[in-house]
């Protein structure tokens, strides 16, 4: 009786230590020191959230920038058990699971092939990020798109790549990762231009 009292006050110890105080004092030290990054990386415009700054959106219109495709799914209402494509699902981040022998992958990169206008084309015009979701295009992706969104806003493409120039972010301490740019942040600077 004695062994079994231990280890079930052992067993509260360590929930209460490791299950409540200690992820409270994580996020308190979260929210001190990067409110920011804590709270979602969440992108205001007039006082009301936009988006995130983490998670990539559907810009369908030709004066948006437009980011990677998504292969994001959802649970397919008429086929139990199945899916169906839903872009920009942050409900479900997660790779397409199709690799190089994939014919439906196969067909989607043909379909943007297709789409992408005149080749060669950066790799994220025509595939999908591993979560589906991701919020950053190439530099050079976006420079494909300059002359179609300063055509559709009627502005010098001359000022609309001097505003992605602007929005353009370099290697994390110039040599992690890859130049990108942020869609959500960029087309909110297209919607300030005059």
């Amino acid at each position: 009786m004695a062994l079994l009292r231990s280890a079930l006050a052992m067993m509260l110890a360590l929930t209460l230590l490791l299950g409540l105080a200690m992820p409270l004092a994580v996020t308190g030290i979260a929210q001190l020191a990067l409110p920011y990054r804590a709270n979602g990386s969440l992108v205001e415009r007039d006082g009301k959230v936009v988006g995130s700054a983490l998670l990539g959106q559907a810009f369908t219109e030709a004066r948006y920038f437009q980011g990677r495709p998504s292969a994001t799914t959802e649970a397919d209402p008429d086929n139990e058990g199945k899916t169906r494509s839903a872009p920009y699902n942050g409900a479900a981040s997660a790779a397409s699971q199709q690799g190089p022998t994939s014919i439906a992958l196969r067909d989607a990169i043909a379909e943007r092939l297709a789409a992408a206008g005149p080749l060669p084309v950066p790799a994220d015009v025509v595939t999908a990020s591993g979560s589906g979701l991701d919020p950053h295009i190439s530099p050079e992706n976006a420079a494909r798109q300059v002359a179609r969104v300063a055509a559709a806003r009627n502005l010098p493409q001359a000022r609309v790549a001097a505003l992605l120039a602007e929005h353009t972010q370099g290697r994390e301490l110039g040599l992690l990762g890859e130049p990108r740019v942020n869609v959500l942040k960029l087309n909110l600077a297209l919607d300030t231009m005059r």
